[in-house]
């Protein structure tokens, strides 16, 4: 289904612009993913990413995954409370010294609960330890309705707003149970 999207892209370009979530949560961590490992990725993609019609790698194979995460310039962490998980982020170091925020989201059943805002304070002092001159990332119209305000509260800044017709699957379309991702190449 052709849908209009408007995407808003976002930036820190300096540690001092963060503004730190006040308090850490009571049992929680958050730990890097340092074996990739496909199946995990994409079993965060899809299970953040479902409600929010995430689609940009609903076509990936296993390889496609794999070779994504085998880059020395993308991390994966995993935020858990109470050893269970309950979000991610992927970063991605890019070529010109920026890091960007490919992905962030929680799962369905801890949103609300401030969690948000604390890992992405986490997600960012992450990206800036990496040697960032730029910190950036973009949200669009079908993400949480909290999503940009929660990027704009830890201090980012939009950059620029572009609004595109995209196709995107129906929400029964098949693709959405990524049978391609098992498909062996």
């Amino acid at each position: 289904m052709k849908q209009r999207v408007t995407t808003t892209y976002l930036e820190m370009t300096s540690p001092d612009q963060l503004v730190r979530t006040p308090t850490e949560p009571a049992h929680v961590m958050i730990v890097r993913a340092e074996i990739p490992n496909p199946d995990l990725n994409h079993f965060l993609f899809m299970s953040v990413g479902l409600p929010w019609r995430w689609y940009s790698r609903l076509s990936w194979r296993r390889r496609d995954w794999e070779l994504y995460l085998n880059s020395a310039a993308v991390q994966t962490w995993i935020g858990y409370i109470s050893g269970t998980p309950f979000g991610y982020f992927e970063l991605e170091k890019q070529s010109n010294s920026g890091v960007e925020i490919k992905f962030f989201g929680l799962l369905q059943a801890f949103i609300g609960q401030g969690l948000g805002s604390y890992l992405l304070t986490r997600t960012i002092e992450q990206a800036w330890a990496m040697g960032a001159s730029r910190v950036w990332l973009h949200t669009c119209c079908l993400d949480h309705p909290s999503a940009l305000g929660n990027y704009e509260h830890r201090g980012f800044t939009v950059y620029r707003v572009e609004t595109d017709v995209a196709e995107i699957p129906d929400a029964d379309d098949p693709i959405w149970l990524s049978p391609d991702f098992y498909k062996v190449d």
